[in-house]
């Protein structure tokens, strides 16, 4: 990557792709806090990851938007910019980058499997893929997400008096798990925590059917019984969800297939609903960009390195320092 260095700047056009500092012009694959930062000059994203920004950071996080729709080449002097759905939330992208006819593709975070709540993965050909690796070990295998969602519902007619708290990351996550919910046929109301409410508002005003929710009030603890309840791990972690009578405690992460994980965090009822990649996704992924590099920017860099390099693919650690396992905020 001559013209393109470890942190991720494309030197030809002066850009970050998700710089971790304010930087004069930034390209953000999504709106998850660990990539997207307030404070650059100039913004070049997708609509929708430029209207998450300004809700999370305020309407004048950036001092310039730029909007690029999905599939559609930007040319920027020598360098072209074309973006491609990654799967990962609503309006994240890969960033296909080319320069003197070298192709280099930036995941961002994403997974191959399918999601109504964002547009679906587009595998890219490149010479060189920069992507990342949260899921990166033979070990992580995500299981069908609506025989997880089923465990949550089962459950729930299992313990029909008690109120079930589901841990949910706001971006991305919430928005996920009802609508797995939904299209499992559970159409009651559901009830959230009110540092959701404003995502989910938006998932609903760009089509994505989330049914009936409700913010919680908390005037009756036993108005919950036998209700879902999304709120953020940090909230079921404190105070608030002792509010609730007898709750069975639920968390949605790729992380819960790790029982000491879940074990610590007081799960009683671990989902395992990612939205990374796992490693058939990953490795399966190289093969098909048929990239002839392969850079790996954060997670579990070692093992993805070690597999590329056993398949003849030349293999790098970036280990760039701010990204989260998932995204909370």
């Amino acid at each position: 990557m001559k013209w393109i260095d470890k942190n991720l700047h494309i030197k030809p056009i002066n850009t970050h792709i998700d710089p971790f500092r304010p930087v004069e012009n930034a390209i953000i694959t999504h709106g998850h806090a660990d990539h997207a930062k307030p404070g650059h000059k100039n913004v070049l994203a997708t609509k929708e990851t430029i209207e998450i920004m300004k809700i999370r950071y305020g309407e004048n996080c950036a001092d310039h938007f730029q909007e690029l729709e999905l599939n559609q080449t930007l040319n920027i002097d020598e360098v072209s910019i074309t973006f491609f759905p990654a799967g990962h939330i609503l309006g994240s992208v890969q960033v296909l980058t080319q320069f003197k006819g070298e192709k280099i593709n930036f995941t961002g975070d994403y997974k191959t499997s399918k999601d109504k709540t964002c547009v679906n993965f587009e595998p890219v050909k490149c010479h060189t893929l920069v992507t990342e690796a949260t899921f990166g070990l033979p070990v992580f295998q995500h299981p069908d997400e609506k025989k997880e969602i089923n465990k949550l519902l089962h459950s729930l007619y299992l313990f029909p008096e008690r109120p079930h708290l589901v841990g949910v990351y706001a971006l991305g996550k919430a928005q996920r798990v009802i609508s797995l919910l939904r299209q499992q046929g559970y159409n009651k109301n559901i009830f959230i925590h009110g540092s959701l409410e404003k995502l989910c508002n938006y998932y609903q005003a760009n089509n994505v059917n989330l049914g009936k929710l409700s913010k919680v009030s908390l005037i009756n603890k036993n108005d919950y019984n036998g209700e879902i309840i999304l709120a953020p791990p940090s909230a079921i972690k404190n105070i608030w969800s002792r509010k609730f009578e007898d709750p069975i405690i639920s968390q949605a992460s790729g992380w819960m297939s790790i029982k000491q994980r879940a074990k610590q965090s007081l799960v009683e009822l671990p989902l395992i609903i990612s939205d990374h990649a796992d490693w058939n996704e990953l490795t399966n992924y190289i093969k098909i960009s048929e990239a002839e590099n392969v850079y790996v920017t954060h997670g579990r860099e070692e093992a993805i390195v070690h597999w590329c390099k056993k398949n003849n693919i030349n293999g790098l650690a970036l280990s760039l320092s701010g990204r989260e396992d998932e995204e909370e905020l």
